[in-house]
């Protein structure tokens, strides 16, 4: 396949009366490419899965649970928060709790009565979920035990509603067990509500590595769109019989393992919300572990990850690896951090079945910008893709000037889903999104057939003596070399250059590599002043946050402590 017949299948598929075509309209006041056969919201969408009946819907450990009985909780949680909490359409429910089935109720029933999900960081600590709690003030919270302890151990914790989930202990009178929100054999139809495009759907927060979490209010009309650019992409593969990123798997069915947080993007509004409106299975996991991970692929047969790049990295270097029937897989790689070049060949080596696959996009804009997956992306394995339909993108100078093809500088993107804004941060918001242009904070090139490839966040860059030096390319260069299991570089302070380049890795298990050894490999791969000053090693993994990013910052402050 070549990039002018997938141009010219994206073309088919957009033009007018196409399935994905879209017209320029105000969105917020600013003019945006609009999907012309977008439903209004996801309550309809996921109204029509009803259909689906008796077919698999959430699996988790040994619980299996059917669309049709999903729909049965999902009717009898929703009567339970409008009689009970009294939430009404555009009031805020908090989901405090692991990748447990309940969160996806909780979250159907949420968004079905028109009011706005809160999705809670499940690593939070107690003060941080008050904050969290105190900044969105929902009308009720729905937490499994175990961080509904961690909430109660506050003396000045909010007083609301709360479900509690998967709890042997007895519970105070302002709490109620899960069980008996969702106990009636047979609920009500859902309550009429009239959901716009424009209406907000849900608050996940930032992660917060580079400050205090941020509140990013999507609406339906973002998340909306966020599906239909996959199901665009999908389609296009599609036409030219390539592996879709989410093929028809045993029985018809898809299916995808989730391995990362719901209460993110990349697990909600990428494989959530996609997979259950294909009709397909949701596979949870407790917590990420590469051998439970693969025992799961081989059970249960997912098509496709939702993972991040470390993740996928760990499955294929994974001793026990050939053990397993990875054969479903039509797509492995993973989002929310660039996919090292290497990766793309170690996956297409190890998984033939398979097509690697990127994408890249932020919480900020609820979901992907730009897909990556197959022959084209073995072909630019550097870049992340091309924008997809709804989304401009243009890479800008410090004057907010737009670079021509090549150059970098800052990405923006303007999309319909681009966030409303950061909730009661107003001057957060006018800083990001400026004409309805969001503000990624990352470095990009654009090249002249539109590929973006992301060289650095703007604030990852190492400045040596006035030169800079994109992390991101020292890191690709580190691992392609055999022993190197993770890896991580940033900046050092340095009295001569200002800032050095500083790397931390961790090595396969039995390999063995030195910081020489290391600065060797790297000699014929980059240019002197671009390769590590200092090495560290580390025995045990690299920390990473919620979404399974690396802890930069954290590794870099631990190892520059005097």
């Amino acid at each position: 396949m070549n990039l002018a017949d997938w141009n010219e299948a994206a073309a088919r598929l957009t033009a007018p009366g196409a399935p994905f075509a879209w017209s320029v309209r105000e969105v917020g006041g600013t003019p945006m490419r609009v999907f012309d056969n977008a439903p209004d919201s996801l309550r309809d969408l996921f109204a029509g899965t009803a259909a689906q009946g008796g077919a698999d819907y959430l699996v988790f450990g040994d619980e299996r649970m059917s669309y049709a009985e999903a729909h049965r909780q999902t009717r009898a949680l929703a009567s339970w928060l409008a009689a009970h909490c009294g939430v009404k359409q555009g009031d805020r429910v908090a989901i405090s709790m692991r990748n447990y089935p309940e969160w996806v109720i909780a979250y159907w029933a949420t968004v079905s009565i028109g009011a706005v999900v809160v999705g809670m960081n499940a690593w939070w600590t107690a003060a941080e979920m008050a904050y969290g709690l105190q900044d969105s003030a929902p009308a009720a919270l729905v937490a499994d035990h175990e961080r509904w302890k961690r909430l109660a151990s506050l003396d000045d914790r909010p007083e609301i509603p709360v479900a509690v989930t998967r709890c042997d202990e007895d519970l105070p009178k302002d709490a109620v067990a899960w069980s008996d929100t969702v106990a009636d054999p047979d609920p009500p139809r859902l309550p009429d509500a009239a959901i716009g495009p424009d209406d907000d759907l849900c608050v996940f927060y930032t992660s917060g590595t580079t400050g205090a979490p941020k509140g990013a209010v999507m609406t339906h009309r973002g998340a909306i769109h966020n599906v239909m650019n996959m199901g665009f992409y999908s389609a296009t593969l599609g036409l030219l019989d390539q592996q879709a990123p989410m093929p028809q798997g045993e029985g018809g069915q898809p299916a995808g393992l989730v391995c990362v947080p719901l209460f993110h993007v990349t697990g909600c509004n990428c494989y959530l919300h996609t997979t259950t409106f294909a009709g397909g299975k949701l596979v949870l996991m407790y917590r990420w572990d590469a051998t439970e991970a693969l025992r799961l692929i081989d059970a249960e047969r997912p098509s496709t990850l939702a993972a991040v790049p470390a993740m996928s990295r760990e499955i294929v270097l994974h001793p026990d690896f050939d053990r397993y029937d990875t054969s479903s897989l039509g797509s492995l790689g993973g989002g929310g951090s660039p996919l090292h070049p290497d990766l793309v060949d170690k996956i297409a080596r190890k998984i033939p079945s398979g097509s690697p696959g990127t994408g890249y996009g932020l919480t900020e804009t609820s979901g992907v910008v730009a897909m990556n997956i197959g022959a084209i992306y073995r072909g630019r394995p550097t870049t992340v893709g091309q924008p997809l339909p709804t989304v401009e993108a243009k890479v800008v100078d410090d004057r907010g000037a737009e670079l021509p093809s090549g150059q970098p500088g800052e990405l923006l993107v303007r999309s319909p889903i681009v966030i409303r804004g950061y909730l009661n941060k107003p001057e957060a918001t006018a800083e990001a999104i400026v004409d309805g242009w969001l503000r990624t904070g990352d470095v990009a090139v654009i090249d002249e057939e539109g590929f973006i490839a992301i060289v650095d966040r703007a604030k990852d860059l190492v400045i040596r003596g006035g030169e800079n030096i994109a992390c991101a390319e020292v890191e690709n260069a580190v691992y392609e070399h055999d022993a190197v299991a993770e890896a991580i570089v940033f900046a050092v302070p340095d009295e001569r250059l200002g800032e050095v380049p500083g790397a931390a890795v961790v090595l396969r298990p039995g390999a063995e590599l030195n910081a020489d050894g290391l600065r060797t490999h790297l000699g014929g791969r980059l240019a002197p002043y671009k390769i590590p000053a200092h090495v560290w090693f580390r025995r045990s993994p690299l920390p990473r946050n919620a979404s399974g990013k690396y802890l930069k910052r954290q590794v870099r402050d631990e190892l520059l402590a005097p």
